[in-house]
C-alpha cells in the first residue's frame, strides 16, 4: 500500500476520533489527535496548560500557530514510508494552508475526509458524550458550532478547491461510515 496522509475534519461530535480509530485499526496507521494533545496540555498546571484549559472550557479553538506547532512536530516525526492519520489539526484557513504547503514540500499525498452531520445531530451527540465522557468542551456546543462556521467551513472550501476533499455522511452507524471511508480511500 502506498504512503497516505489522511486528515479528519468536521463539526464537533461528528465522529472524527471514532473514525480515525477505526481506520487505524483496519490499516495499522498511527493516529495523531489534536484534541487529545490539547486536553493533555490543558491538564497540566502550567501557564500554557491553564490558558488552553480556559479556551477549551468556553469552546474556543486554540490559536492556529499553536495547533500548527503540534502538527509540524508530529508530522516531522513520521517516517518517509509511514502512513498517518491526523484528527482535528486543520480547522482554520491558516492551518489548512500550512497542511497543504508542508505536505507538498515533503511530497506526501493528502486526503481530507469531512464527516458531515447536522447541527441537531451535533447537539444530540455532544449531550450524550458529556454524560459518558464528561468532556468540558462539550458544555459549549453553540460556541463550538459558531467556531466551526467561522473558521472550519472556510478551511473545507480551501481543501475542496485543492481537490483532495472527500465528504462522508456522518449520520449513519460508525460501521457504515467506516466502510464508506475505506471505499473512498480504495482500501480493501
Amino acid at each position: 500500500m502506498d504512503t497516505r496522509t489522511v486528515f479528519f475534519i468536521g463539526k464537533p461530535g461528528c465522529g472524527k476520533g471514532t473514525q480515525a480509530k477505526l481506520l487505524a485499526e483496519k490499516t495499522g496507521w498511527q493516529v495523531i489527535s489534536a484534541g487529545a494533545q490539547f486536553r493533555a496540555i490543558a491538564s497540566e498546571d502550567t501557564p500554557v496548560g491553564r490558558k488552553i484549559k480556559s479556551e477549551i472550557d468556553v469552546g474556543d479553538l486554540a490559536p492556529h500557530w499553536f495547533a500548527m506547532y503540534l502538527y509540524l512536530k508530529a508530522l516531522f516525526s513520521v517516517g518517509d514510508t509511514a502512513s498517518v492519520i491526523f484528527d482535528g489539526f486543520n480547522r482554520k484557513v491558516p492551518e489548512a494552508e500550512l497542511v497543504i504547503d508542508s505536505l507538498k514540500w515533503l511530497g506526501r499525498p493528502i486526503t481530507i475526509i469531512s464527516i458531515v452531520v447536522s447541527d441537531e445531530e451535533v447537539r444530540r451527540r455532544l449531550a450524550g458524550r458529556k454524560i459518558t465522557e464528561g468532556r468540558a468542551d462539550d458544555n459549549a456546543v453553540d460556541e463550538r458550532l459558531k467556531e466551526y462556521y467561522a473558521f472550519t467551513d472556510p478551511a473545507l472550501q480551501l481543501f475542496h478547491r485543492e481537490g483532495n476533499l472527500i465528504e462522508v455522511d456522518g449520520e449513519q452507524t460508525p460501521e457504515v461510515i467506516a466502510a464508506a471511508i475505506t471505499r473512498a480511500l480504495g482500501i480493501q
